[in-house]
C-alpha cells in the first residue's frame, strides 16, 4: 500500500479543515506564532485527528511535501513566494475555491490561471460562476460528519439562524433580509460577533448541532454565497431548511419536499409561520432533507472524491 501524501495547506474554513482532514493522508497546516487567520493550525475545539500537524512558518522551508493546498488569494499570489522554497513550489498544487466570484458575478476571471494547477471548486455554482481560464476544474461536493451525533427535536418554536460577522457583511450575508424577517418571526442569530445584531454569540463547534436540533426551523437569510456548510450540518441533523432559493440552496432544496426555498421573503415567512404551527410538517420536511444530506454529502464519498483528485495530481 503506497504511503499517506504530506499535503501543506492553510486553516481557512475551521469545519471544511475538518471534514478534509477525514482524507487519510497527512495534512501539515501553516502555523505561525501568533496564530493570525488562516495560520491558526490545530486551534479551536475541533478534534482534530493524528494525522493533522502544525506546521510552524519558520520550519516550512526544510519540511518535505508532496502537494500544496491554497485555499485563499493571499496564500496563492503572496505567501508562496516568501514562504515556500522554489522546489515547494514545483510541487503538485491545487487550488480550493470555496466562494463564488464577488466583483462581478459572471465576468470574473479566477486568479489562479497556472494551467498545471488543478482548480477545485465546492459547488456546481461556483464552477459556472467564474472564469475560471485554462486551467483543469473539478467540483468537490461538501462532505459532512457531524462532530457530535445530535437528532433533531424542533420543541423550541423559534428558528435558527447561523451566520458569521452578518452586520459586517450587509446585504451579501442577508442582513437585512434577517433584520425584517426578525420581525415578523422568532428567529436565534448566532455566530460570531451576531450579539452586534441581537443575536446569542458564538456557540462552540462541539456543542452546535445539539443546540441547533432543539430549534423548529433553520432559515438561511443569505442572498449570495457557496453553500453554507452550516445549512448542510443542519440538514443532517433534521432541521427543515427555510432559504432563498439563490445559489446552490436551489438544487439542493425541492420546495415543500425537503425544504422550503423562494426569492419571495413574504413566503418563506409565511412557511416559517405554518412550521411553528404545525410541529409534524416540520418534522416531514427535516427527515426528507436529512435523507438528502446523507445522500448528496455524505463524508464517504467526499473523502473519495478528494482522493480521487489527490491521486491525479501527484501520480
Amino acid at each position: 500500500m503506497a504511503r499517506p501524501l504530506r499535503i501543506l495547506t492553510w486553516h481557512v474554513h475551521g469545519n471544511y479543515l475538518y471534514y478534509l482532514t477525514q482524507v487519510p493522508h497527512e495534512w501539515y497546516l501553516v502555523t505561525d506564532d501568533a496564530r493570525s487567520a488562516h495560520h491558526a493550525g490545530r486551534s479551536g475545539a475541533l478534534p482534530w485527528g493524528d494525522n493533522v500537524h502544525d506546521a510552524p512558518v519558520r520550519e516550512i522551508p526544510e519540511m518535505a511535501f508532496d502537494a500544496v493546498l491554497f485555499q485563499s488569494k493571499d496564500a496563492w499570489a503572496e505567501e508562496q513566494h516568501h514562504l515556500l522554497t522554489p522546489a515547494q513550489r514545483r510541487l503538485p498544487r491545487i487550488y480550493l475555491e470555496h466562494d463564488p466570484p464577488q466583483a462581478h458575478p459572471t465576468d470574473t476571471r479566477h486568479w489562479m490561471d497556472d494551467p498545471d494547477v488543478l482548480l477545485v471548486h465546492v459547488t456546481p455554482f461556483n464552477a459556472l460562476m467564474w472564469d475560471s481560464g485554462p486551467v483543469t476544474t473539478r467540483v468537490i461536493e461538501h462532505g459532512v460528519r457531524l462532530i457530535r451525533d445530535a437528532r433533531y427535536s424542533g420543541e423550541l418554536e423559534r428558528g435558527i439562524v447561523v451566520v458569521n460577522n452578518l452586520d459586517r457583511r450587509g446585504r451579501r450575508l442577508g442582513a437585512d433580509v434577517y433584520a425584517h424577517a426578525a420581525q415578523q418571526v422568532p428567529l436565534s442569530l448566532i455566530g460570531m460577533g451576531s450579539e452586534r445584531s441581537g443575536g446569542l454569540g458564538e456557540v462552540s463547534q462541539l456543542e452546535l448541532p445539539a443546540f441547533i436540533a432543539r430549534h423548529r426551523f433553520f432559515f438561511n437569510p443569505i442572498r449570495y454565497t457557496s453553500l453554507g456548510l452550516a445549512i448542510v450540518e443542519a440538514m443532517m441533523v433534521g432541521l427543515p431548511v427555510v432559504g432563498l432559493a439563490t445559489t446552490e440552496l436551489a438544487s439542493v432544496l425541492r420546495n415543500g419536499d425537503n425544504g422550503i426555498v423562494d426569492t419571495r421573503i413574504e413566503c418563506l415567512l409565511d412557511a416559517m409561520r405554518r412550521l411553528l404551527a404545525d410541529p409534524a410538517e416540520a418534522r416531514r420536511l427535516g427527515e426528507a432533507g436529512r435523507r438528502t444530506a446523507l445522500e448528496r454529502f455524505g463524508i464517504e464519498r467526499f473523502v473519495g472524491d478528494w482522493l480521487s483528485a489527490l491521486h491525479e495530481v501527484t501520480r
